[in-house]
């Protein structure tokens, strides 16, 4: 179920390219150059505007390349990867730059949230995963198991080596590498001449604008009414990441989720999203997690700490709360 949909491309007529959709704004004389693939375990959609559509598509490519090179660090599932081969091993010697960035951000932001936010929940992922192949939920022993090997002090860097500490200690990177895989994603395309675009690696971050002097739109799923938005962002210079209790569920229930509490080992039972807004998509995607977990109170004193950032929260019985700064269309 997607989380978020761009609404408006502020375009004319819309061509199909050979890498996409290709358009031409008639408003800023700029063509759109479209890209949609697979990779981070989410559907990646890159758009770019820029008056040459060559320059535009081989700057996507680039994109994608840059991608896959992540994915090849990154990825929870390919053996060759450095976090498959972490989490075997339990260290790693000589972990890519890719990777120490990510971890001393995840770092940053499970001090910061008093563990609210912790990459070493994949045991508990993996009791509710196991529990659900076999349609019935984890048994409180199975749960009190794996919350025994999740804490995120257990992750340890010293230089280029990567430790985790103690016996079944694992780790996920799904709630920080789509954020900062589109954060590589903007730095390619820009570096590449692209002053437009807007770039969808299950994180939003935009560049510029989507036509003359005019945001780009997403909408933010409404968590509870399928093919629906709770509300749309203008985007400008800014992320949108969301969490939300709908994405995976364990029982077909979103009270059982994938965004676990590690100090219960369960799902927090307060909100159903969490939109966060921030200047990089890492931030906004970590603290869209960490907010989840932490809750209304916890979670807005925890966004007092990140300056220019802004929350959308969608409470369990649909109330919604919005800080000041968020860029809500009206």
């Amino acid at each position: 179920m997607p989380r978020r949909k761009v609404l408006t491309l502020g375009t004319g007529v819309l061509l199909l390219g050979a890498v996409g959709w290709q358009a031409f704004d008639r408003s800023t004389k700029r063509e759109l150059v479209r890209k949609q693939a697979r990779a981070l375990g989410s559907d990646i959609t890159l758009t770019a505007l820029h008056e040459n559509a060559n320059i535009a598509r081989k700057a996507i490519e680039h994109a994608f390349m840059k991608l896959e090179e992540i994915e090849q660090i990154l990825s929870l599932y390919r053996s060759e990867s450095q976090i498959f081969r972490l989490n075997r091993d339990g260290k790693l010697d000589q972990a890519h730059p890719h990777l120490l960035r990510v971890l001393a951000y995840a770092h940053k932001v499970s001090s910061a949230s008093g563990g609210a936010f912790d990459i070493s929940v994949q045991p508990l992922w993996k009791a509710f995963h196991e529990a659900d192949k076999r349609g019935v939920l984890p048994s409180t022993l199975d749960v009190d198991m794996a919350r025994s090997k999740v804490g995120w002090k257990r992750v340890r860097m010293t230089g280029e080596r990567v430790q985790l500490d103690g016996e079944g200690t694992a780790i996920t990177l799904n709630g920080i590498a789509q954020g900062y895989a589109a954060d590589c994603v903007k730095r390619v395309l820009a570096d590449a001449g692209i002053e437009h675009a807007l770039i969808d690696c299950g994180e939003i971050n935009a560049l510029g604008n989507s036509s003359s002097d005019a945001p780009w739109n997403v909408g933010i799923h409404h968590p509870r009414e399928l093919d629906a938005f709770v509300s749309v962002a203008q985007l400008s210079e800014r992320c949108l990441a969301t969490s939300g209790d709908y994405a995976t569920r364990f029982a077909g229930d979103c009270r059982w989720n994938h965004l676990f509490d590690p100090k219960t080992g369960h799902s927090p039972n307060e909100l159903a999203s969490v939109s966060v807004v921030a200047p990089t998509a890492m931030e906004a995607d970590a603290l869209s997690t960490a907010v989840f977990v932490a809750g209304v109170e916890r979670g807005m004193h925890l966004m007092r700490a990140f300056p220019n950032t802004d929350a959308f929260l969608v409470l369990k019985n649909g109330r919604t709360l919005v800080t000041k700064g968020f860029p809500c269309k009206v």
